[in-house]
């Protein structure tokens, strides 16, 4: 009897445990050799992250990829200085901007096996690809010849202009696998505000937080939830998230006025920067209803690195971004979920032992 109220025990222990803490390593991703360092800008569900680096002499910038058997490979530029890459879709496509010369800067997406396609542009200057989902759709923004910057989506060699929500400008940041685009637009009254797109349902205003004139969205997952940035009534800014049931909704800082959430994957994790009471921006996580700085879980591999900003998540969890590193440069940083033992998982190893032991002893 004494056998099955220690098991009793037990088992109500390990119902009562709490979920495992979060807890990170950091990998640093390196730079192609120029001291203002290396940025990781996304990420995909195989780990491999898109970013870009200054070049020795800080003269410039070049795309690069990374992944854990390859390490860092500068892809080079379409024929200017300096190329950016934002985000790497699941297929391994990566997509940015890359200047051309003569002033002229345009979108691309690379593959490692294909090289560079250029995107084009809408008759001006400029364009940039800042998203691209599963499918290749691409969305960005591009000037027009009257010097004005439309958000753009791209697919079968065709950029389509998604106009705006009234004003002159706006600017697609990322879309997901139903094709919903997100970013921001100038309105008819001035201010930029949030936006959604489908191809049925044109551009959607999502409005700001109470009080609130400005807003922008960064990023969504596939089940359409929305997160950004966007100003209060107190005149700050803070990271927000948005779904069509619930609203707009204000997750906060690390203790500071501002902020901005810049991704967010299929479980609801979202990631990006908030300033703390001390003043910096550290990178932070919003998971289970509350931020977390990032700075504050990770393990012995974080001693030296102060995380400035996390700028994807992808649905295994991982984090990409940039940080001040160990040698005083800013690094691109990937953190991986550490498998932490907890009491709970010691408990349940005690319960099977005693279970044994109350079987050979015929309890």
């Amino acid at each position: 009897m004494k056998a099955c109220a220690a098991i009793a025990v037990l088992s109500w222990l390990i119902l009562a445990c709490p979920a495992h803490a979060l807890l990170y390593s950091v990998t640093d991703l390196g730079n192609l050799g120029g001291t203002a360092g290396s940025l990781g800008t996304g990420l995909n569900d195989s780990g491999m992250v898109s970013g870009y680096s200054w070049l020795p002499g800080n003269t410039g910038t070049h795309a690069f990829y990374w992944t854990s058997g390859t390490g860092l490979v500068d892809i080079g530029t379409m024929g200017g200085n300096s190329s950016n890459a934002s985000e790497v879709n699941d297929s391994g496509v990566l997509i940015g901007f890359s200047d051309m010369g003569a002033g002229i800067t345009h979108a691309f997406s690379y593959t490692s096996g294909g090289g560079f396609v250029d995107l084009g542009l809408f008759g001006g200057t400029t364009s940039a690809a800042n998203g691209i989902n599963s499918a290749g759709t691409i969305v960005g923004y591009s000037t027009t010849g009257l010097g004005q910057s439309h958000a753009f989506s791209y697919s079968g060699g065709i950029m389509t202009d998604l106009g705006t929500l009234g004003g002159t400008n706006s600017n697609a940041a990322a879309i997901n696998s139903a094709g919903t685009i997100v970013g921001n637009a100038f309105t008819g009254a001035g201010p930029a505000h949030a936006f959604s797109y489908t191809t049925a349902g044109g551009m959607i205003d999502l409005g700001t937080l109470p009080g609130g004139n400005t807003s922008g969205a960064n990023g969504l997952n596939n089940s359409g939830e929305i997160v950004g940035n966007a100003s209060t009534s107190g005149g700050v800014t803070h990271p927000f998230s948005y779904t069509t049931a619930g609203g707009m909704i204000d997750l906060g800082t690390l203790g500071g006025s501002f902020g901005g959430a810049l991704s967010v994957n299929s479980s609801g994790d979202i990631v990006g920067e908030a300033d703390t009471s001390s003043g910096p921006f550290h990178a932070f996580i919003y998971t289970a209803g509350g931020m977390i700085d990032l700075n504050s879980v990770l393990d012995s591999s974080g001693t030296g690195w102060t995380l400035l900003d996390a700028l994807s998540i992808n649905d295994f969890g991982q984090i990409v971004g940039y940080g001040t590193g160990p040698g005083g440069h800013t690094e691109a940083f990937l953190l991986n979920v550490v498998p932490e033992p907890s009491v709970c998982g010691i408990l349940l190893g005690g319960l099977a032992l005693l279970g044994a032991v109350v079987r050979r002893r015929g309890f």
